[in-house]
């Protein structure tokens, strides 16, 4: 297995060709972390990692392939990570999609949904071996005030009668931080945490899957917006941070603690949610 260095804690970023994944990769990996960055392309993923190093000169890297829109993929990626690697001190989620058309990944689950939430509970339980191993693993979601607008409906949980595209986006971020509290509980009386944020409202590719409408709109806008970089500085508080040492199921903003919405904090709709996640991927957590 591969020797990242001593002293250095390895860290896995998805979605970290671009935007708050770059970003958070190269504060990481400026912090002395052996960053694992994930991305879909190797064209992109080289790209951003040859800035990181051109940037930060002594950064200890190393680059997965994945498009995090398949179980395989996920599998695959996890795999590889696994073969290479003898623990995992650090998992950020953050690779998110959002699209104006309901679109599906080959296996007939809705991209956004897959991507934004079904990839998260995959990926972190096809690692949770690695995590054990970590002398204090820390689970990162990278989630979104939007959740406050998301609603789950077990009866059309893919939105396959009424598809709107920031819906399905609110839906997932909702999601993610059902995800986070569940499975908090779930480590509960383990040395690993389990929390997410609300990386503010950041200029990045995100919305490149929208109408050209609301894609332009967002990029008049974009001025206004915060940069990545700043976008990165929460997932990088929780990632490094002694302040939440051991604090789990929490969610933040601007390196602090917020509440979230009712339906985040409902006990059945986390479980539930977690059951048909196994269901969905055939995949059972264990934690």
């Amino acid at each position: 297995m591969m020797n990242s260095g001593t002293n250095r804690k390895v860290m896995l970023v998805t979605g970290a060709s671009s935007g708050i994944g770059e970003a958070t990769a190269t504060r990481l990996a400026a912090l002395g972390a052996h960053v694992v960055m994930v991305s879909r392309t190797d064209e992109r993923g080289n790209r951003a990692r040859q800035k990181i190093h051109r940037a930060h000169p002594e950064a200890s890297t190393d680059l997965l392939i994945a498009d995090l829109a398949t179980t395989a993929a996920i599998r695959s990626l996890a795999g590889e990570f696994n073969a290479k690697y003898g623990h995992l001190d650090v998992l950020i989620n953050n690779a998110a999609v959002m699209t104006s058309t309901r679109r599906k990944t080959s296996e007939g689950f809705e991209l956004q949904f897959f991507v934004n939430h079904l990839a998260y509970f995959l990926l972190t339980g096809q690692l949770m071996a690695a995590l054990k191993r970590a002398p204090a693993a820390r689970i990162v979601n990278v989630s979104s005030t939007a959740h406050s607008r998301g609603e789950i409906d077990f009866n059309d949980l893919q939105m396959e009668r009424h598809y709107r595209a920031y819906d399905a986006y609110a839906n997932t971020k909702l999601m993610n931080i059902l995800f986070t509290y569940e499975l908090a509980h779930r480590l509960a009386g383990t040395r690993m945490t389990s929390n997410c944020l609300h990386p503010g409202v950041i200029r990045t590719g995100l919305m490149r899957g929208v109408s050209p409408v609301l894609h332009t709109l967002w990029q008049s806008l974009g001025k206004f917006f915060k940069q990545p970089e700043e976008g990165a500085e929460t997932p990088v508080y929780l990632a490094t941070s002694p302040e939440v040492e051991g604090v789990s199921g929490k969610y933040f903003r601007y390196c602090r603690e917020f509440g979230t919405s009712r339906a985040s904090n409902d006990r059945d709709l986390q479980r539930r949610l977690w059951e048909e996640s196994e269901r969905l991927t055939g995949y059972r957590f264990d934690v």
